[in-house]
């Protein structure tokens, strides 16, 4: 019987902490594709350069551009105390939101029953909004002192944005 003699590692490190490029590659420096690895996007490491709607800072986290996805985006949006973002919405895009901080209100008309109504959503830390692909909205933040903080998840792999003159 001969002994069993486990493989050679291929590389430095082990399954746990293998050996890989810095911690923001990109394509164009990183050897092994994007899809082919984890990223790990640290709070202070998002990336403001992303599609914006007056009254709102948009940050993105996770996007085709920066870790290859392919079907989703996400990220955070920051609307200052006391203020209204622009009308827009996110095209064929279903977008998840998470609010993280403050009471943000979200905006829309609702056509349901023939009339035209604007209804008012008012979130509070740990709930959920829904917003449907191409449905007009906007985002308020009615506190006079805390900025609103809210996760997006998108399911595009970029953010689609269309600002509009109204709802």
């Amino acid at each position: 019987m001969t002994p069993h003699h486990p493989p050679a590692d291929p590389a430095p490190g082990d399954a746990f902490h293998p050996h890989l490029p810095g911690p923001e590659p990109t394509p164009a420096h990183d050897p092994a594709p994007l899809r082919n690895r984890l990223h790990h996007i640290r709070a202070n490491a998002l990336d403001g350069d992303t599609a914006q709607t007056g009254g709102m800072q948009r940050f993105a986290a996770i996007s085709g551009h920066r870790v290859g996805s392919e079907r989703i985006w996400m990220g955070q949006t920051h609307v200052a105390p006391a203020t209204a973002s622009a009308n827009h919405h996110h095209g064929e895009s279903e977008t998840a939101i998470y609010v993280v901080q403050g009471h943000p209100e979200f905006v829309f008309a609702d056509n349901t029953d023939g009339h035209r109504e604007e209804i008012r959503l008012r979130t509070a830390p740990g709930d959920y909004v829904f917003v449907p692909p191409y449905v007009p909205h906007r985002e308020e933040n009615p506190s006079p002192d805390e900025e609103a903080v809210v996760v997006i998840a998108r399911s595009t792999q970029e953010p689609v944005v269309i600002n509009l003159p109204s709802l």
